[in-house]
């Protein structure tokens, strides 16, 4: 089971990003790389290569590595760690390390 997610809040704690929140979109390398929405942003330029079609400079999402994010909890409203637990029915679950809230 993953630390991190698809559409979970995360916030970066490394890198020119530091602080920021968003959401990650997809995760890449089987878990070990992570892209989220609008930041760790690089430029890219792309050439016209349809009459319709602009060129120019664009900004995209870059993959970062996991273990430069923190889940950010609802119940405390901060970034911590996660914990996993068994839950009475069998399942397994993530756990906010700080408040022990279930994600």
């Amino acid at each position: 089971m993953q630390k991190i997610k698809k559409n979970d809040l995360v916030q970066i704690t490394k890198g020119k990003d530091k602080g920021k929140q968003g959401k990650v979109i997809n995760l890449i390398e089987g878990g070990k790389r992570a892209l989220v929405e609008g930041l760790n942003l690089a430029k890219k330029h792309k050439r016209q290569s349809r009459q319709d079609e602009k060129g120019g400079i664009l900004s995209i999402e870059m993959p970062m590595s996991v273990s430069n994010l923190m889940v950010f909890c609802k119940h405390c409203s901060k970034p911590s760690r996660i914990g996993f637990t068994t839950l009475k029915d069998g399942t397994k679950s993530r756990v906010c390390k700080s408040c022990k809230g279930v994600l």
